[in-house]
């Protein structure tokens, strides 16, 4: 089955009760048993729902997994994941990555004795000089957010398993659309599916995808334990996103490309991070491991002016100024006081977010208008 077949059928069957097309919402908490542990497969909701399973089902799918989490959000499913380790473990992290996975490694597994080391991964050869007797986990994310660093999936697998270590990558930029870090040797896929997945700023909820089935059920094992998972209304409405993501993802890479052209020839912006530069550094490993480019794109005004640019975002009128990403609409956020606020100054600004960087998420709005808009921001 090709991918735009996989969004719209793959894990899913009718509904066997009344041929249901799309999978019911089974909003109940509890399931009716004939005996003691007599039941048709479901005992609780936080254990199995109909729903959540057949978004489950459905993550597998696109991922070219075997087993697929649903979870509260994008963060309880990277807590999830960290939920694998002990006192006393490693985990070698993209340096440049989401405000909100940096919080949680630093603020809170930090002091549970986890240690983590951010590193920059463009050149993968740096990770081995990291790796000690306690390293576990390999934790990327490619694109980065928000400097849309890309890191080659295949060669940071091929260590990992050198070293026998495992590797998770975030693949929320990018969505399955454009690339499969499975099929590149990845462990384990995480989503915030709150973005691309879900693809219309109505639900927050995070996603896991494995192939190993030992590794599958210590997953789901962490996700029943803990709790955090999501409820059957919010996975009906992420199973309705997926099944457009292939024609939203087509567009957003369209009107991205536009974007980031546009930008780039503007004479008050200093630079543009978009992986479809020829010159953006890794654009070959971009090309040969995506099908395309994606919809995000952050740049710079010059003079990294912190004043400029909080006036830019101000003044857009199409683009909304808000956290999140990949909904239908476009979005601008500035990573310094948003999205990436929790990361100290001094660290921010190693990795390129400084005060003068704005993040945009590239709708599918019509591109002339959103160009149009960028230009009156600017002007």
């Amino acid at each position: 089955m090709k991918f735009n077949t996989k969004t719209i059928h793959g894990g899913q069957e009718h509904d066997p009760a009344y041929g249901s097309v799309m999978p019911p919402i089974y909003q109940t908490s509890t399931y009716a048993q004939t005996t003691p542990g007599g039941h048709k497969g479901y005992e609780y909701s936080r254990t199995h729902n109909p729903t959540r399973n057949a978004l489950e089902k459905a993550f597998a799918s696109i991922e070219n997994g075997n087993y697929g989490l649903a979870f509260a959000s994008g963060l309880a499913a990277i807590d999830a994941v960290i939920k694998l380790l002990k006192p006393g473990d490693e985990v070698i992290s993209t340096n440049d990555l989401y405000g909100g996975s940096y919080r949680l490694f630093k603020k809170i597994y930090e002091g549970f004795g986890i240690k983590f080391h951010f590193i920059g991964m463009e050149n993968v050869a740096t990770i081995e000089s990291y790796i000690t007797s306690n390293t576990k986990l390999i934790w990327v994310e490619t694109p980065t957010n928000p400097m849309m660093n890309i890191i080659d999936i295949k060669a940071v697998s091929d260590i990992a398993k050198k070293h026998k270590l495992l590797l998770a990558v975030d693949n929320t930029f990018a969505t399955p659309y454009l690339q499969l870090p499975l099929d590149l040797g990845a462990d384990i896929v995480m989503h915030s599916a709150t973005k691309y997945l879900g693809g219309h700023s109505d639900v927050v909820m995070g996603a896991l995808v494995v192939k190993e089935q030992a590794l599958a059920e210590r997953l789901y094992f962490i996700q029943n334990a803990s709790g955090a998972v999501c409820g059957p209304q919010d996975s009906f409405l992420v199973l309705r996103g997926i099944k457009t993501l292939h024609i939203r993802m087509q567009r957003h890479c369209e009107n991205g490309k536009a974007v980031a052209e546009y930008l780039a020839n503007h004479p008050k912006i200093e630079n543009v991070y978009w992986p479809g530069f020829k010159n953006h550094p890794n654009h070959a490993i971009a090309k040969a491991q995506m099908k395309d480019f994606g919809g995000m794109v952050s740049f710079t005004t010059k003079g990294n002016n912190f004043e400029e640019a909080i006036k830019v975002v101000e003044r857009l009128k199409i683009f909304t100024l808000a956290e999140s990403l990949g909904g239908v609409e476009s979005l601008a956020g500035h990573p310094a006081s948003m999205t990436h606020a929790s990361i100290p100054k001094e660290e921010r600004e190693k990795t390129g977010v400084v005060d003068s960087l704005i993040r945009l998420s590239v709708g599918i709005e019509d591109e002339e208008d959103l160009i149009n808009d960028l230009k009156q921001a600017l002007g």
